[in-house]
């Protein structure tokens, strides 16, 4: 089988020191009265303040408009970000270790991690994308599995795998199939979403991804994760 001759290449089984790249350095391995003095005479005083009775209620309303178009405003952020917050589906999570060009462990869960997929072109599999925050930083992975069809659970499926810090520019990535798979435990479809599945897998590498525009690369032995898929075409 695919996971049995891709385990027995991962030569972390037998000494995992020698598969991390412990001499790269890491990037995210820590991965902050005045007073009035006028005087002014009674008659002008009470003429002041019947003018000043006349206009405090206009003033009020006035004041109290820009005031409604901030709440809406504030409102407005924290209804989208309740949106994003959801994702990824209310049981979601992603672990991992990394190593290398990267060192960091994850430990995302419901409003920690951000979720977006897409069918692959031609049908060809799905495409799931899933970022978080690390020590500052932004970290993304994109899981590309060519093979996986809807409803498809309990097997082993070939993927393509990048990782990138958002802004920092650096990219890393497979070349090919051959050094991670997905073994996809669960696919269920979400009740009232017919394209729409709840996936959950364990990603393992036997090889490391390599930086496209550089000479680090990360190794991620496994990488558990569950997620929102969503199999519409647009």
């Amino acid at each position: 089988m695919r996971r049995r001759a891709i385990l027995e290449r991962m030569p972390g089984k037998t000494n995992r020191s020698q598969h991390f790249f412990l001499t790269i350095r890491p990037i995210l391995s820590s991965i902050g009265s005045n007073s009035d003095q006028t005087n002014s005479i009674p008659l002008q005083e009470v003429f002041e303040k019947r003018l000043f009775a006349r206009i405090l209620p206009v003033a009020s309303l006035l004041s109290l408009a820009p005031l409604g178009a901030c709440e809406s405003a504030v409102d407005q952020p924290s209804q989208q970000q309740a949106k994003a917050e959801n994702t990824c589906g209310e049981d979601s999570k992603l672990s991992a270790t990394l190593y290398g060009g990267i060192e960091t462990t994850l430990h995302w869960t419901g409003s920690d991690m951000a979720c977006e997929s897409m069918p692959r072109p031609n049908g060809a599999g799905i495409r799931l994308r899933i970022s978080g925050d690390v020590s500052g930083e932004h970290l993304a992975f994109i899981l590309a599995m060519p093979e996986l069809r809807p409803g498809d659970q309990g097997i082993e499926s070939p993927t393509n795998v990048t990782a990138t810090v958002e802004g920092s520019g650096r990219f890393f990535s497979t070349p090919d199939l051959d050094s991670c798979f997905t073994d996809v435990s669960t696919q269920t479809v979400l009740p009232g979403h017919d394209d729409q599945y709840s996936l959950a897998g364990t990603l393992f590498c036997v090889a490391p991804l390599g930086e496209l525009n550089g000479d680090s690369a990360i190794s991620i032995p496994s990488l558990t994760f569950t997620a929102i898929i969503n199999w519409a075409t647009k």
